[in-house]
């Protein structure tokens, strides 16, 4: 059990950048296209970080699971990958800002599961791995808030009012809401389905045999065992929907789904917050005729030697136990 959720988690990391590695030649701005290539390498290097726990501590099983993750590809008819959303085509900025919005939230709830392991190599690595995930997320995000703020601004400077008039908006060369929509109905379902069964006897095997915990698992005030406790489930009850409980160790993915619905929701709250903050900051900076907050942490990084420091501090600062590069890998016994 333990080796196959390293295995699904490592098959999901190249499939992505298989799905995203035409983007390049597309890429609206340099600044997409540096995204584009940083979640890429993080994606690779995330993939490292499976098959190096793989190897080392998984026997001839381990290294064959490794090799069959560089076999498959993703939306291959004869070696596909393991997950339905990790074949789906990316086949535009779009559709990547979608799946970086939603799949790798799910990627992040999925990631502090495993950092609850009590397989501690596995758990410190999920933990490094999480640092790079918000990332991703940031991408998404302002992404698609660049793609629809940039439509509505050429729909009002137009005098477009009906959203669905899909030729006059394409026209001004922007992408047309209902694009948009069918887009976010498409990665939102499947990143939802990325969580399996609402009730599974997997997930609370892997619960209670401690590989697995769930999203912030030290911040629930339970007994962390859920022996006696429920959770209302909606089940075809008779041809009908209703909601029933189930027995919550059980219903353990049905909670995840919920976390990350309220999760979500919560950050996207924070990051308007966040932004509106900003705003109010330049703007007193401006009335002031001061530089802007930003603009002077840029100027004092010029002024010193930020970026070697900084690698130094992230060296001295790498989790115990991490993978260290390729090249320092000894042969597996």
């Amino acid at each position: 059990m333990l080796r196959r959720l390293v295995v699904i988690q490592g098959d999901t990391e190249p499939a992505s950048v298989e799905q995203q590695r035409h983007l390049g030649k597309t890429a609206p701005s340099l600044y997409d296209m540096r995204n584009l290539f940083q979640v890429n390498v993080e994606e690779g290097r995330h993939l490292w970080a499976m098959v190096y726990l793989l190897q080392k501590y998984f026997g001839r099983d381990g290294r064959d699971e490794a090799d069959d993750l560089l076999r498959r590809r993703s939306g291959s008819a004869d070696a596909p990958r393991m997950l339905g959303a990790f074949n789906e085509a990316t086949p535009t900025g779009l559709s990547f800002f979608m799946f970086t919005y939603f799949t790798d939230r799910d990627g992040k709830m999925q990631l502090h599961s495993l950092a609850q392991s009590g397989f501690d190599p596995l758990s410190r690595t999920c933990r490094f791995m999480l640092t790079e995930e918000a990332h991703h997320m940031f991408v998404g995000e302002t992404g698609i808030s660049r793609v629809v703020q940039r439509t509505c601004d050429a729909m009002k400077a137009a005098g477009i009012t009906d959203p669905t008039d899909v030729a006059k908006i394409r026209a001004l060369g922007v992408i047309d809401l209902p694009t948009i929509q069918k887009k976010l109905n498409l990665h939102y379902t499947l990143s939802l389905d990325l969580f399996g069964s609402e009730v599974s006897t997997n997930a609370a095997n892997a619960f209670n045999t401690g590989l697995k915990g769930r999203y912030r698992e030290t911040q629930i005030e339970d007994d962390h065992q859920l022996k006696n406790d429920t959770y209302p489930v909606l089940k075809l009850v008779n041809g009908e929907i209703k909601r029933v409980d189930e027995p919550a160790l059980t219903a353990l993915n049905m909670r995840l789904r919920d976390d990350y619905t309220r999760t979500a929701s919560r950050l996207a709250a924070l990051e308007q917050d966040h932004f509106a903050r900003r705003l109010r900051l330049h703007a007193d900076a401006a009335a002031r005729r001061v530089p802007s907050p930003d603009r002077r942490i840029q100027e004092r990084a010029r002024g010193t030697n930020w970026r070697t420091d900084r690698r130094g501090e992230m060296q001295k600062g790498r989790p115990r136990g991490y993978p260290r590069p390729m090249t320092a890998i000894s042969s597996p016994a």
